[in-house]
Formats: C-alpha cells, sequence, structure tokens
C-alpha cells in the first residue's frame, strides 16, 4: 500500500514509505508530480490557470533571451535531485548552464541547476520559501532564486553572491510592472510586464 499525501497537510509520520527504486518507477506512470523525500512522498499541488500562464510567460521570454547561449531552460516535467536531503523535486521553471549533470545513470534527474524559478501557491508558498529553498542551497550550482506571486505584481529575488559558499545571499523584491528584473546567474533582464502578461488582478 503507498501512502502519499499532500504538500499542503505536512504530517510528522508517514505510515508507509517507498524505496527510491519504488518512486521513480511510479513518477515514470503517474500523471501526477510527487516530492521525493528520504522515503516519504509528497503530492505536488496542481497550478491553477493564472500559475500555468506565468510559468509559461517565464519560459516564452527567457526562452526567446536565452536561444544562442550555453544556458539551457528547464520547465516543470524534469526533477531536481538534491543529494544532501535525498530528496527529488520539481521546480516551475530552471536553468542550468553548459551540459546537465544527472543523477548517475538518470535522464530525469538534474543536479545542477544555476536558476529555479517557483510560482507561488497558498499551499506550498511556506515550503517553498523556507524548507525547499534550505534544500535548494545546498546544490553548490545554485546562483538565483525566485519566487513568484500569483495573486498580485510582485516578485522575490535571492541572489548568491559568494559562489565559493552559500552563506551570502542577497535579496531584492520587484512590484512595479514597469521594472525589469536583472538575472544575475545569465545577464539577462526580464520585464515584469513580461512575466504578468495577460495577467488581470
Amino acid at each position: 500500500m503507498i501512502v502519499v499525501v499532500s504538500q499542503s497537510k505536512l504530517p510528522d509520520v508517514i505510515s508507509t514509505r517507498l524505496t527510491l527504486d519504488e518512486y521513480r518507477a511510479m513518477e515514470e506512470n503517474n500523471p501526477e508530480r510527487h516530492e521525493y523525500r528520504n522515503g516519504e512522498i509528497f503530492t505536488m499541488s496542481g497550478g491553477s490557470e493564472i500559475h500555468s500562464l506565468i510559468a509559461s510567460n517565464f519560459l516564452i521570454y527567457l526562452g526567446f533571451l536565452l536561444r544562442d547561449t550555453d544556458f539551457r531552460l528547464y520547465s516543470s516535467d524534469l526533477r531536481i535531485w538534491i543529494p544532501d536531503y535525498q530528496c527529488g523535486t520539481y521546480a516551475d521553471l530552471m536553468v542550468i548552464s553548459g551540459e546537465p549533470a544527472f543523477n548517475g545513470d538518470r535522464q530525469d534527474e538534474i543536479l545542477n541547476p544555476l536558476l529555479i524559478v517557483e510560482v507561488l501557491s497558498p499551499s506550498t508558498e511556506a515550503y517553498d520559501r523556507g524548507e525547499k529553498f534550505r534544500k535548494y542551497r545546498s546544490l553548490s550550482s545554485l546562483c538565483e532564486y525566485l519566487l513568484v506571486s500569483q495573486t498580485e505584481p510582485y516578485i522575490e529575488q535571492y541572489h548568491n553572491l559568494a559562489r565559493e559558499s552559500n552563506d551570502f545571499w542577497q535579496w531584492k523584491d520587484y512590484s512595479d510592472m514597469a521594472q525589469g528584473i536583472f538575472l544575475n546567474s545569465l545577464g539577462v533582464d526580464i520585464p515584469l510586464s513580461e512575466i504578468y502578461r495577460r495577467i488581470r488582478f
């Protein structure tokens, strides 16, 4: 028996655990996405129409900017593996520099995200801001993290100022649709008006 719980109600204990191989097999044949946390399985909450549109806007505009570079842009279909926490999870968007570093012989688990973007949902916002960001920061490749609101034009940017450590993260926020966000890790600007294109608040 497999017990899967929603991220909106994170329990202290899950009665049934899965091995990593069982989890991977389940993900290959399951339309829902699940996060793996050292044997515990959590359902990733489904996105709203606005959530999907914001992620698509980001993907389209950033994909155009990066089309002739060595950066690679991935949607939420590709899993991020976080070795220090034995955690497999999905981001709304991630960018890597150069070739992907896969987890062993897996072609569906990335180890080297440079930039991660999460579109916030009510059920996952606290996790995205807290525990998930802490796990992401254990990845030495990660330089930048964006949290994008879907209820108002508001984006938080975290940028690692010291690549040799994870102790110097700079925070900045944006709420003016006329503003552009300079992505330090990629060297490009993306306007808030493009991220929130066709979104009505």
